[in-house]
């Protein structure tokens, strides 16, 4: 990240962890930051996915909100092999889903269980999107958080869990709220 995203610009990255103490010490470029968040340690990777939520909206709304004007949630295993700049920028982004940018719509899969919050009815969702990168303004991420957030209580108060997790939410959001900017697949290839 520090050879290609946001070269140039005033960065700060946070990294939520169960293990804070485990973060190796990186020596970053000027006017970038690190800051590391606890996170309660989770069951299942699918706990850990579905938490980011959770975790992402306070932080929005506190101090890593008020001190940034977008805001970029990754995954931490991600490698940045090209430029990731000030284009990607925007009030709402979004990545196409590198497994499924070339599929026919009614393949995508999105979650269709009418109990699930995430629902996407017949006819419903056209493009399908990556948890992975998806960013924005901390004003539009504070709704896509809150959203998701809420559809995750409400579903796992049902005893339910949507087929793709966190992803299945964002995509019901995304459906509900286009985003400003599309990114193509190539800014997170599997």
């Amino acid at each position: 990240a520090e050879q290609h995203f946001m070269v140039g610009q005033c960065v700060v990255y946070y990294v939520f962890t169960e293990r804070p103490a485990a973060m190796p010490r990186l020596l970053l470029g000027p006017d970038r930051g690190l800051r590391v968040e606890h996170l309660a340690r989770e069951r299942r990777w699918q706990d850990v996915s579905m938490a980011r939520m959770r975790a992402l909206h306070p932080a929005l709304g506190g101090r890593l909100g008020h001190g940034a004007c977008f805001v970029f949630c990754m995954d931490v295993d991600q490698h940045f092999s090209g430029a990731f700049g000030p284009e990607a920028l925007a009030e709402s982004v979004a990545q196409l889903h590198a497994w499924h940018y070339r599929w026919p719509r009614w393949l995508l899969p999105f979650e269709r269980d009418t109990r699930s919050a995430a629902v996407l009815g017949p006819g419903e969702g056209d493009l399908y999107y990556h948890a992975a990168v998806f960013g924005g303004s901390v004003a539009a991420l504070r709704r896509l958080t809150a959203h998701c957030a809420r559809g995750l209580r409400r579903d796992r108060s049902r005893g339910l869990e949507a087929r793709w997790h966190d992803k299945s939410h964002l995509n019901k959001f995304f459906w509900l709220h286009k985003p400003t900017k599309l990114l193509s697949p190539e800014f997170c290839w599997s």
